[in-house]
């Protein structure tokens, strides 16, 4: 019984390492790793399911998301795949890593704040401080509540004036 408990373990750890492949389809600088989407990783006999946390409820790229898990996993030859999506709790910002905050500032998107200043206030809440990627000038402003997509917010620098997605806190 130990034997079999060591193996799954081996396999959930394998499983793991292949879901450091999947990308998220709008920022695909992304793993779903990075992002804190795996709520988890479990095997029961032949079958393997991988839990999902949408960023966004309704979000459009949850099924590209969990169609590329699928067809990583089969490429390694497991075969009865379910995904579960789970919205509760919700997904949080805080469960991004830090290897993934610095990759969307690499890519030109802000990453959300260590500490807002300003979060979930409501749409005419005060701009919060946010940090241009390009020339790192906090003297930044909102420009609309929705960037290219509903977890990003468009902001502009009033430094260097470049326009850029701010991931938004939550």
């Amino acid at each position: 019984m130990q034997q079999q408990t060591i193996h799954i373990k081996q396999e959930e750890k394998k499983i793991w390492n292949i879901l450091e492949n999947v990308t998220d389809p709008e920022v695909p600088v992304l793993t779903i790793l990075d992002l804190g989407i795996v709520r988890n990783v479990a095997i029961n006999n032949n079958d393997v399911e991988i839990c999902i946390t949408p960023t966004y409820s309704g979000c459009p790229a949850m099924d590209m998301i969990a169609a590329n898990i699928r067809m990583e996993l089969m490429a390694a030859g497991y075969e009865n795949i379910f995904i579960k999506n789970i919205l509760s709790p919700a997904w949080t910002t805080d469960w991004m890593s830090e290897a993934g905050k610095q990759k969307l500032k690499a890519y030109g998107i802000a990453p959300p704040s260590d500490k807002p200043q300003v979060c979930n206030s409501g749409l005419f809440a005060p701009n919060e401080a946010i940090q241009c990627p390009q020339c790192n000038s906090y003297h930044t402003h909102r420009i609309s509540e929705f960037g290219s997509t509903a977890c990003k917010a468009l902001y502009q620098c009033d430094n260097c004036k470049e326009p850029f997605d701010y991931f938004k806190c939550h």
